[in-house]
């Protein structure tokens, strides 16, 4: 026989499995259903999070978290399904964050990237523009993220968040081409140039570092 503790872990077992359902979800959204909104809220929190940071650096991003979750709850009913639901709130996201670096870069009060990002949260970075032997014979792996920070704070914002999205976070070209509204082989090209001045930017930074004395 089961106590209370057991049909209460099924039932949230369950609530959950109903959630992995899209568009079980959706419906569920559209209808307020609060334990929808708290599993989506665990899913895409933390996802939602990082991107803003690999935007905007630490300005703000609960600010822009709760943004983006209230677009969401008035905007859900509306939506078609014509994409994932993770690629609309991406695109939310990505909108509610361009917003604000305006207002902000207005206002001159970005915070420096290079002192706002996780480590650990860009590591994935670290793998695609700083695996040549000299680099690593140079520099320690802490003073090489120092400087794959640094230069990425030299990226355009929606650079960074383009390449979070495809590096990082695993979205397809396509995925990112609809949140960004641009084709999917312009995003092909872009990521290709990103990665190449990445590099140019990572290698003139090591450069400096073996001149000093």
């Amino acid at each position: 026989m089961k106590n209370n503790s057991d049909i209460e872990r099924f039932e949230k077992l369950d609530g959950q499995n109903n959630w992995n359902d899209e568009k079980k979800l959706i419906r569920a959204l559209a209808k307020g259903d609060e334990g929808a909104y708290r599993y989506l809220y665990r899913t895409y929190g933390p996802k939602i999070g990082a991107l803003v940071k690999s935007f905007l650096g630490s300005d703000d991003v609960d600010d822009v978290i709760q943004e983006v979750f209230l677009r969401v709850y008035k905007g859900v009913k509306k939506f078609r399904g014509d994409s994932k639901l993770a690629t609309w709130i991406y695109k939310i996201t990505m909108n509610v964050c361009n917003n604000l670096y305006k207002k902000l870069k207005r206002r001159s009060i970005l915070t420096d990237f290079e002192q706002s990002t996780d480590d650990e949260e860009f590591s994935e970075y670290h793998s695609q523009v700083s695996s040549e032997d000299d680099i690593k014979k140079t520099l320690s792996d802490e003073e090489i993220m120092q400087k794959l920070n640094e230069a990425l704070a030299k990226l355009d914002p929606e650079d960074r968040a383009i390449l979070y999205m495809k590096e990082v976070d695993g979205l397809t070209y396509a995925e990112i081409g609809k949140i960004l509204d641009k084709p999917e082989g312009t995003i092909k090209s872009k990521l290709h140039y990103i990665k190449r001045q990445l590099r140019k930017l990572l290698g003139e930074a090591l450069g400096d570092e073996q001149e000093e004395p």
